[in-house]
């Protein structure tokens, strides 16, 4: 397998999009009550990392039958480099209390696309 920035290289010269992000896995560390008690900073924390433009997407996730809550979440940010995005994760409450754990892996976005519309009077957005 490729070094990460030879195959984002790559991928750049074959006319990728090859825009970097980072994935944050966050996983509860055992203690639930923590983890509710730590959620009001740590959604203030999103908040102010999503107004300064760093936090791209955030939320809970699914079992893998996609009925039940196990309190997972995902992070995706963005940042100028892997220790940058860790800086970011290490300082979100949830993981600086100790309350959840999280693994952290690079993004290189090459294909897709992404249609939104955003209805401010509604509080809607539709993705297509």
């Amino acid at each position: 397998m490729p070094k990460w920035n030879e195959y984002k290289s790559e991928a750049k010269s074959r006319g990728a999009l090859a825009m970097e992000l980072f994935v944050i896995r966050s996983k509860p560390a055992g203690d639930m009550d923590l983890v509710k008690s730590t959620l009001p900073d740590h959604l203030a924390y999103q908040k102010k990392l999503e107004s300064e433009g760093a936090l791209f997407l955030a939320g809970p996730v699914s079992d893998e039958t996609g009925e039940q809550m196990e309190a997972e979440g995902m992070i995706i940010y963005r940042a100028d480099s892997l220790d940058a995005a860790r800086a970011l994760a290490d300082a979100d409450p949830m993981h600086r209390s100790g309350a959840r754990s999280y693994d952290i892996r690079r993004w290189l976005i090459n294909e897709g696309s992404l249609n939104l519309k955003t209805s401010l009077s509604s509080q809607s957005i539709d993705f297509t």
